[in-house]
């Protein structure tokens, strides 16, 4: 069993969690029924042309994915689909970003010229960039951010496209139980001043989150079927807040909800959390015994079921949870252990990887057309090796939170310089 100190590897998840936030949906949810969503990366040298997802899409059902850069192709290959994108912002990119002149002039370069014929929702601004080891770029996101937005209400698109970022869930110093969820103290100062940009804005707050890592890192501690979000499974109850936990993936969620509240009881009232990635790799290196192709088939067509039952968490029951799976496709070309380049549900010629035993319902899709663009997969070669993430290429969803900053991390407080210097970055560009 995992210690008290590692929420989110246990089998105990809360739901008392976070008297939080998330009654707010942002103003550019144009898709209320598609609920589950994809993640569309391409750092790969054998993968097809855009124009091969869109019969892929049409026949999954899902009708929302999300790109981890602005690439034109991709973009005009989504056009007059009805496919909501959310669209990346590279790492990269921030530090240009964080002055209002550069947010508008990637505007102009990167958005403006796909619409409206692409359907473009929401910008997500870096990826898992509070825990990565660039203090230059954690310092520009909520800046980015902030000018961005400003630049779309300039142009009357703010309440259509909304912008956000994407945490991994080693921004939680504490999660188990999740009713004892909160945030790395040392992260407090960036986090607190992004939460009140979300309260403002009606954005969501974004988790990549994988029970996979948890059950890896604690195998004995954690019920195989817990993590695979098996609808069989008695549960676990949260000690604190006796919310009983059917699967891991809420009790991950509920943690985050939990920790916005401890951070900031204001933003907790209206911050919805949802779920950038998740998923279940097929294959991995010889020490990687979960990553199995029955337990991916098994976690990706449950997660599916989940999130388009339109189901809550026990702490929040009545807030539909919404979630991109990860990912389309195998990448070969990204780094690390050999499950990372195992997550997609399509190899690159188009063939499953894996059978899924979920259908999703017709009105998940938001497809007008995506079905006639004749596209047959040649047996791929697209040869695509950009449009993937940052932080190295790996989608690391958890950390081993007993390895993370042992404070528990209380309300928004600082010292003096520290809260001047959040003020001075919350100020939004006119």
């Amino acid at each position: 069993m995992a210690p008290p100190s590692c929420l989110l590897r246990v089998g105990w998840l809360p739901a008392a969690l976070c008297a939080l936030a998330l009654a707010l949906a942002p103003a550019s949810d144009a898709t209320s029924a598609s609920l589950v969503g994809i993640n569309y990366g391409r750092v790969g040298s054998n993968l097809p042309p855009p124009q091969a997802v869109l019969p892929l899409l049409e026949g999954l059902g899902i009708g929302r994915v999300r790109l981890y850069d602005a690439d034109p192709a991709v973009l005009h290959a989504f056009a007059k689909t009805g496919v909501e994108l959310f669209v990346g912002v590279p790492d990269q990119s921030l530090a240009g970003l964080a002055d209002p002149g550069g947010a508008d002039s990637w505007l102009r370069s990167n958005v403006m010229p796909f619409l409206p014929d692409t359907k473009i929702a929401a910008l997500t601004v870096g990826n898992e960039v509070l825990t990565g080891n660039n203090s230059a770029v954690t310092r520009a996101l909520l800046p980015a951010m902030q000018s961005l937005h400003g630049a779309l209400a300039k142009l009357g698109l703010d309440k259509q496209i909304a912008v956000t970022t994407a945490h991994n869930l080693g921004v939680l110093g504490t999660s188990y139980p999740p009713s004892s969820g909160a945030f790395r103290r040392d992260l407090l100062p960036y986090i607190c001043p992004i939460l009140d940009y979300h309260a403002r804005t009606g954005s969501p707050f974004l988790v990549n989150a994988y029970p996979y890592f948890a059950y890896s890192g604690d195998p004995k501690g954690i019920h195989l079927e817990y993590a695979l979000l098996e609808a069989g499974y008695a549960g676990v109850p949260d000690p604190n807040s006796g919310l009983r936990y059917p699967n891991l993936l809420v009790a991950q969620v509920d943690a985050v909800y939990h920790a916005i509240a401890a951070a900031n009881t204001a933003a907790a009232r209206v911050v919805e959390v949802r779920i950038s990635e998740t998923g279940w790799p097929s294959s991995g290196d010889p020490g990687e015994t979960a990553a199995t192709p029955q337990n991916a088939a098994r976690y990706n067509s449950n997660a599916m079921r989940l999130v388009a039952e339109g189901k809550g968490t026990p702490l929040k029951p009545t807030v539909a949870m919404r979630a991109y799976v990860f990912a389309l496709f195998n990448e070969n070309l990204k780094p690390g252990l050999a499950s990372e380049r195992n997550y997609g549900l399509f190899k690159p010629d188009g063939t499953p990887v894996y059978e899924l035993s979920y259908k999703l319902p017709r009105d998940n899709s938001t497809f007008g057309g995506a079905g006639n663009s004749g596209w047959r997969f040649p047996g791929g070669g697209g040869g695509n090796v950009s449009g993937g993430y940052d932080n190295n290429g790996v989608n690391s969803g958890y950390y081993d939170i007993s390895a993370a900053s042992p404070d528990s991390a209380g309300p928004c407080r600082w010292s003096q310089a520290a809260v001047a210097g959040a003020m001075a970055v919350l100020v939004v560009a006119a």
